[in-house]
């Protein structure tokens, strides 16, 4: 199995990240492989770092050849997906909205039908706006026809939303706890509905 772990944050080895990579050792543990996805370095690459649709139904020829086009070849692999942004105004970062924003193509061939995701974020206060953010994160997946869970488990409780923290999320233990529950979820779901990807996979529909 894959995971991904997709970082909205501009900041590499920020709060985000540390809640992405807290994930870590709960997807290994599960046996699966994890890989961490640093947007604004993708993003970096591109001429024009947001979609303007340039081609409708799109035909991804904004990316290709570029590091985007190698991580949405990943997400078309996946089999979960753990999402992070910082709130930004109580929604997501323009970094991941980008992102999210360039992947139509994948959208009209369904490839992330079925694929577990699960959202987690940071906010400069405890009530920062962390659910709204969440909110937003689930959205972007659900328009995907991904399955959405949130950080329950059976042997700890039946969760919320996500996985939220407080800047510097490092500190936050509460917060890092949630993010290892939100990956023990995505696993567990995403090991039960394997099969629901592989077939589509296999025969495209």
């Amino acid at each position: 199995m894959l995971v991904l772990a997709i970082n909205g944050s501009p900041r590499r080895a920020g709060s985000t990240a540390q809640m992405l990579l807290a994930t870590r050792e709960v997807v290994e543990t599960a046996g699966a492989k994890f890989v961490f996805c640093q947007v604004s370095e993708v993003l970096a690459e591109l001429k024009v770092p947001y979609c303007t649709v340039c081609s409708d139904p799109c035909s991804g020829k904004c990316f290709a050849g570029t590091r985007l086009e190698d991580v949405f070849n990943l997400m078309r692999q996946a089999d979960g997906i753990i999402m992070g942004s910082p709130v930004y105004f109580s929604t997501v970062s323009s970094h991941l909205k980008s992102f999210w924003d360039r992947t139509r193509l994948l959208r009209r061939e369904k490839a992330l039908l079925n694929v577990v995701g699960g959202a987690l974020t940071v906010g400069g206060a405890r009530f920062g706006g962390q659910e709204t953010a969440l909110r937003a994160m689930h959205d972007m997946m659900l328009c995907q026809g991904m399955t959405v869970v949130g950080d329950g488990y059976l042997e700890d409780d039946a969760g919320h939303q996500g996985a939220c923290a407080q800047d510097p999320a490092g500190e936050d233990t509460l917060g890092l706890q949630r993010a290892r529950i939100l990956a023990r979820r995505v696993v567990e779901v995403a090991l039960a509905t394997r099969g629901l990807r592989d077939r589509f996979r296999v025969t495209g529909r």
